[in-house]
């Protein structure tokens, strides 16, 4: 272990990543650096910088990455239509690529040896931050202290906080909510506690982005999305930047009752958990640009578009965000997106985000030959005949030699 001298850690300023500045420090007997993204997780970061340098952390790093995250990770992801095992918006995955990115291009600016987080050994998050770590740095050593020590519970971090004098505030832990939660701008997640049961329901206080559906208002709200090369850009015809635009969609879709989720997934190390999560804004993106493909994609560039997504997700949620498949996906869904323009209305109404316009001047839809009135020969509906006969062609066959079609 004395071959460490430095290492970069993600850094919450909470009790585990507290515990773990001190645990590495005695362990690998090294330095320290900690640093801290803002991704939107609704909690003041700058608090950790206090308790950082009461652990004796000289280098410090706490940084404001919201738009970096919705721009260049959150709006790629959404130009996929991306949802794994057919509901999850992967708004933890999705996160873990930026975080893993900024531990190894600080790992390179500090001359430090290693990079360490503090996600178990039984979690995704543990598989998400290490391969990308290997695949921007081949030869970085990665420390996982829930892979090497004793601390298996919160009463034994709690103790080792106290014989080492690590400033936690043990009142608020004691009141701490029974559930893991994890949040960014894109969603917040729940797990454990009577989640641990699948036939147990969420209790309704658990939830702390939306209200229930049938406590949301009477009267719908509307909003309408402009998007540009499938990317959101103004709501309401204000242009916002891409982290504005998901934070005013959470807002809108939270006060609705839009965007909570309770499934059983499969992780990746093999096991099932169940996890609840809202995504407001992002369950709102998901359907407004589905409905802007749905007028300025062509049908089979959308179809084989479909086809893809679930690869896309796959490679997402189990980690190869930096892998050379995910970049090859990226680089087929980004040339369906050229066209992706026009304005969404969508109404929002106790839980649900209706589509009820689309427009736009990439439309493929043309009126004149959809109409069911007289289309003034825009449409030559003899022509269906030949075009029917020939796709029947290997039916007929097939059914001339006797075979059964049971």
């Amino acid at each position: 272990m004395s071959d460490v001298k430095k290492v970069v850690l993600a850094y919450s300023g909470g009790l585990d990543t507290s515990v773990i500045v001190k645990w590495l420090q005695e362990t690998y007997n090294c330095e320290v650096v900690t640093f801290t993204a803002d991704i939107g997780q609704g909690e003041e970061v700058e608090p950790a910088r206090t308790k950082a340098q009461a652990l004796g952390v000289k280098e410090i790093y706490i940084e404001d990455l919201r738009e970096e995250f919705v721009r260049d990770y959150v709006y790629p992801m959404f130009r996929a239509n991306t949802i794994y095992e057919g509901e999850y918006l992967l708004g933890t995955s999705i996160a873990r690529p930026l975080i893993a990115k900024r531990l190894i291009e600080i790992a390179n600016e500090t001359g430090a040896d290693a990079i360490s987080h503090g996600a178990t050994g039984k979690g995704n998050d543990q598989v998400r931050f290490e391969l990308g770590g290997y695949a921007l740095k081949p030869g970085v050593k990665v420390i996982a202290p829930w892979r090497e020590w004793d601390l298996t519970s919160r009463e034994k971090l709690m103790a080792y906080c106290e014989e080492h004098k690590i400033p936690v505030d043990f009142s608020s832990k004691k009141k701490k909510s029974p559930y893991s939660m994890d949040a960014n701008l894109l969603h917040i997640s729940y797990e454990g506690g009577i989640l641990e049961d699948p036939w147990a329901e969420a209790e309704d206080d658990m939830w702390r982005w939306s209200v229930s559906p049938e406590a949301a208002p009477d009267q719908p709200t509307y909003v309408e999305l402009t998007f540009e090369k499938g990317d959101i850009v103004a709501i309401d015809g204000e242009p916002l930047k891409a982290h504005e635009v998901l934070e005013k969609l959470n807002k809108l879709g939270g006060d609705n009752g839009i965007g909570r989720l309770d499934i059983v997934e499969n992780r990746y190390v093999g096991m099932k958990s169940r996890g609840c999560y809202e995504t407001p804004g992002g369950t709102i993106m998901l359907r407004a640009h589905r409905a802007i493909e749905s007028l300025t994609l062509d049908r089979e560039e959308a179809h084989l578009k479909d086809q893809l997504m679930p690869k896309y997700a796959e490679v997402i949620y189990n980690g190869y965000w930096w892998s050379p498949e995910r970049r090859m996906l990226q680089a087929a869904i980004d040339e369906t997106q050229k066209n992706v323009a026009g304005v969404v209305r969508m109404k929002l109404y106790k839980g649900n985000a209706t589509v009820v316009g689309r427009k736009s001047d990439e439309s493929l839809f043309d009126e004149s030959i959809a109409t069911f009135e007289d289309d003034a020969g825009a449409y030559n509906q003899k022509d269906a005949e030949g075009f029917i006969k020939l796709n029947a062609l290997r039916l007929r066959i097939a059914a001339g030699k006797g075979r059964k079609q049971s």
